[in-house]
């Protein structure tokens, strides 16, 4: 199994590199709230509840007549950020509906979560400070909601970026019933009693210019190739950390869009098969 000191030490530098590699485009997201404020979809505030905690949490759905299978998205270590939201009216533009958690919920004053905690060192402070468990209870009370959605067909996916791509690959050693994961430019797991209990396939998105991520994915593979699991990472020409949302910006540059536009369609691929 692997120790508290090793989950602690890589969870530290899997923070530490996130909030580096890109702390201006955290702060800056007018483009991504306006694009969300513009939606035609029915968007949501809804807490879920977690045993004792509630998990605010923020949800789109899609214009169908049919059911539709849920993706579960796992917030950066920018909390529940503007961006995030607007990823899961992206994913219910696709015909999904999408759920995004505040796993930040109750860390700050007053019981307040991301939108509370200031940013910057406040939310980089509260989240460094999650216990792995606790995640892990929110995002199952999560998947168990999703089920439950009236317009849900019961099929759940679950990704993540950065601190949440690290989380998803977590969270699959740690979950059953799931479709599938995304794990998007996050580190994995490595111990074969862990990766024993994936039941999905783990699907890697990563940008070639993230060497620090990049040198986990042969261990992971290797791993992953001995418990008997499918892992399936695709590394994306010129990209660097963070692609998904720095190819969205307005400042985008030609190979984190292209990144983008392609580990979209290789979603909706993946997507495709649930609806």
């Amino acid at each position: 199994m692997i120790s508290l000191k090793s989950i602690t030490s890589s969870l530290a530098a899997l923070l530490l590199a996130c909030f580096v590699a890109t702390p201006s485009q955290s702060q800056a997201q007018d483009w991504a709230l306006k694009r969300l404020e513009s939606s035609p979809r029915h968007l949501e505030f809804v807490e879920i509840e977690a045993g004792k905690r509630k998990v605010n949490s923020f949800i789109a759905f899609p214009e169908v007549k049919e059911k539709a299978p849920v993706v579960i998205v796992i917030h950066e270590i920018f909390g529940l950020s503007d961006w995030v939201r607007g990823v899961t009216d992206q994913l219910a533009e696709r015909g999904v509906i999408a759920i995004a958690p505040d796993l930040l919920s109750g860390t700050a004053p007053n019981g307040g979560g991301t939108s509370a905690l200031g940013g910057g060192d406040g939310v980089r402070k509260a989240i460094s400070s999650l216990p792995p468990d606790q995640i892990t209870a929110d995002l199952k009370a999560v998947v168990e909601y999703a089920k439950k959605l009236p317009a849900s067909n019961g099929k759940v996916v679950v990704i993540g970026f950065c601190w949440g791509g690290g989380q998803t690959f977590r969270f699959a050693t740690n979950t059953a019933d799931i479709e599938a994961f995304g794990a998007f430019y996050g580190t994995g797991p490595t111990e074969a009693a862990d990766l024993a209990k994936i039941t999905a396939p783990v699907h890697g998105f990563y940008g070639e210019n993230d060497a620090r991520v990049n040198a986990t994915i042969a261990g992971s593979t290797a791993a992953m190739k001995a418990a008997g699991k499918t892992y399936e990472p695709v590394i994306y020409k010129g990209a660097g950390h963070g692609f998904m949302r720095a190819g969205e910006a307005p400042d985008a540059n030609e190979a984190n869009k292209q990144a983008r536009a392609d580990a979209w369609k290789r979603l909706e691929a993946i997507l495709a098969p649930l609806k």
